[in-house]
């Protein structure tokens, strides 16, 4: 359930409020129906919001629908609205279709709306825009459908991953504790609201019961127009700390953007597979205050320089190499440790884990040239020869008919002579 905080006056059940200010608080709600008056009247929001733009003046009115309207009016519940000139009757469930989505906002009128702030709004705006896309799209993995906030020691973590590739940002918050799993689609959609906040208050609520017993747990996002109450999500967030490597054999400091263009250029080559280009695996060798961008069987290579410390190489995807280093921007550090463990990106207090690729060592083009001129002429000279146990049974053959031959001379000859007795 949101909440649209305006400044104005009450009236009777209804309220006066400046048009401009009701028109840019629910352009930044999220929900898509919007409850007036104690849950009585509810209106599309959208259809709302476009109806209250058309009017022409500055101050307006919204109450309920008074008995001194049309016979018919009154038969149903709805919403007058006056600006300047202008009167309107809005009835119940306006703008409300079959697929409207059941989401909620009430709108709260009071003198004034004071948020104080612990978190700026361009900050957590710009931390969720980095942080939301390495989240999980698969429906089968929902707890890795959500970015996961928690707040401990004066520090507000929020985290996203897919199970290949992750990504932390932390940012300083005031005392407290507290933990939220939000659904990272809910949050995509917050983003440009934040942009155009002034103020911005984070925070964590929970519902129990009679008994005491928890129920349900939620995010709260005050801003100085919408108080955003986001329902966390039931479940456990994997205990992805413990895949981070503990040492490091090779590090590199680099330009995220050479590489971007470097990896982009590699992963265009022509290949004779069915691989999708982003998917294909990149090598990346560190070593000798330089980073080494190979494609694979040598079919093309970059080399970018860069800080180094140690040596190592390390196979990565094209598609998860170029979403980091775009995230990341600027000036990256890359550290790795083995083949088989994960990568790590850092800047500006952003973390991302990459997983590897594995790759079956395949030969060269050239290589494999080598071995074709090699065996053509040993080609060549097999075609000239017969197979061994043909020649043998052709020289058997040509032994026994050679025999028959010389013993039917033999018998065409000279009559020997016999002894008479």
């Amino acid at each position: 359930m949101e909440q649209v905080n305006i400044a104005g006056k009450r009236s009777g059940e209804g309220f006066v409020v400046h048009k401009d200010t009701l028109v840019d608080g629910l352009a930044r709600a999220q929900a898509e129906r919007v409850v007036l008056f104690n849950d009585e009247i509810t209106l599309g929001r959208k259809g709302f919001l476009a109806y209250l733009r058309t009017l022409a003046g500055n101050i307006v009115k919204v109450v309920p629908a008074s008995d001194n309207a049309s016979g018919k009016q009154v038969v149903a519940k709805g919403v007058r609205v006056i600006c300047g000139n202008h009167q309107s009757y809005l009835p119940d469930l306006a703008w409300i279709v079959e697929k409207t989505p059941l989401t909620f906002n009430t709108i709260r009128v009071s003198p004034s709306n004071a948020v104080t702030p612990n978190l700026g709004s361009a900050e957590l705006a710009e931390v969720l825009s980095k942080v939301v896309p390495f989240a999980s799209t698969e429906e089968a993995r929902p707890i890795l459908q959500t970015i996961r906030f928690f707040q401990k020691d004066g520090k507000l973590t929020l985290t996203g991953a897919d199970g290949y590739v992750l990504a932390e940002a932390v940012l300083d918050l005031e005392a407290g504790e507290g933990e939220a799993l939000i659904y990272a689609s809910e949050l995509k959609a917050l983003i440009p609201a934040l942009r155009k906040a002034r103020r911005v208050k984070v925070g964590f609520d929970q519902q129990a019961n009679d008994k005491g017993e928890m129920l349900n747990k939620y995010l709260v996002i005050d801003t100085e127009l919408v108080r955003y109450k986001l329902r966390s999500q039931d479940g456990n967030y994997p205990d992805y700390w413990k895949v981070f490597p503990g040492e490091f054999t090779a590090e590199a400091s680099f330009d995220a953007r050479e590489v971007i263009r470097a990896s982009r250029n590699l992963l265009s080559f022509w290949y004779d597979d069915s691989t999708k280009p982003l998917y294909r695996a990149l090598t990346l060798t560190v070593g000798e205050g330089k980073v080494v961008i190979q494609a694979k069987e040598d079919r093309g290579k970059a080399v970018i320089e860069a800080d180094t410390s140690g040596q190592g190489e390390i196979a990565v995807s094209g598609k998860y190499l170029l979403q980091t280093l775009k995230t990341c921007g600027g000036i990256v550090n890359l550290q790795m440790n083995t083949a088989k463990a994960p990568m790590l990106f850092s800047s500006n207090g952003l973390r991302c884990l990459v997983m590897p690729i594995l790759i079956t060592e395949q030969p060269s083009a050239k290589a494999k040239a080598e071995a074709k001129a090699e065996a053509e002429p040993k080609a060549k000279q097999a075609r000239g020869k017969k197979p061994k146990a043909v020649a043998e049974a052709e020289a058997i053959v040509k032994a026994k008919a050679k025999g028959k031959k010389a013993t039917a001379n033999k018998s065409a000859g000279k009559p020997e002579p016999v002894a008479v007795a």
